[in-house]
């Protein structure tokens, strides 16, 4: 083999290696954050310690020191991702052309991020005590623009950004208040398919009633 072969294959091996630890930190963070989000649901803010977290990824604490600097910078990444997973959830809506129908998608996207990252949603809005740090706020700002971005399209091209707020902030308080009752009231009253339907019929009278609302201005 020669000289150059050599050098290709060390680098070869180094870039492999490189990649493999990439790959494992990334899986890590990832474990680490979903044993945060399963302990807020089953045991509160409360248990939230770097040692039980640590237990329930089945990793070290130098881990979550390693990747997160420590529960604080647990939180935080918790609280993005969940409002990163939102976001993104609206923002592939937008390319529905009816916007009744593409803030309908939308809805049923929230609900589904809600059931499913449950720790994440209860962090996200508050009942746990927990204050984000300010650069971790501006992916909340980032999902609320992305929400009044699709709302902006239920309304006319002339309506103000403080309309288009006001709109945004009427649906989201409403899907919203559902999950809530969801996670604190009825949740052993109903079941899931139950209260599914009752949100998803509410938010799409509201989102019609918001979109002829609109029309109704036009005229």
């Amino acid at each position: 083999m020669s000289q150059t072969d050599l050098s290709n294959s060390r680098n070869a091996a180094v870039q492999a290696s490189t990649d493999t630890d990439a790959s494992a930190s990334t899986t890590n963070k990832a474990r680490i954050l979903n044993a945060a989000s399963q302990l807020l649901v089953n045991k509160g803010i409360e248990s939230l310690s770097v040692r039980a977290i640590a237990q329930t990824a089945g990793l070290s604490t130098i881990a979550i020191y390693s990747h997160f600097q420590g529960k604080e910078g647990v939180l935080d990444d918790l609280y993005v991702e969940g409002f990163r997973l939102l976001k993104n959830a609206i923002d592939a809506t937008m390319s529905i052309e009816d916007p009744v129908e593409a803030a309908i998608a939308g809805t049923e996207s929230y609900i589904d991020i809600a059931r499913e990252n449950e720790g994440h949603y209860r962090l996200m809005f508050g009942e746990t005590g927990y204050t984000p740090s300010s650069n971790a706020q501006r992916a909340a700002w980032d999902a609320f623009a992305s929400l009044v971005s699709q709302v902006a399209r239920l309304l006319p091209t002339t309506s103000s950004r403080a309309t288009q707020q006001r709109a945004a902030m009427r649906l989201w308080a409403m899907i919203h208040g559902y999950v809530s009752l969801r996670h604190h009231v009825i949740g052993s009253m109903l079941d899931y398919f139950q209260w599914h339907r009752m949100t998803m019929d509410s938010s799409s009278q509201a989102i019609r009633e918001i979109y002829e609302e609109g029309r109704a201005r036009e005229r």
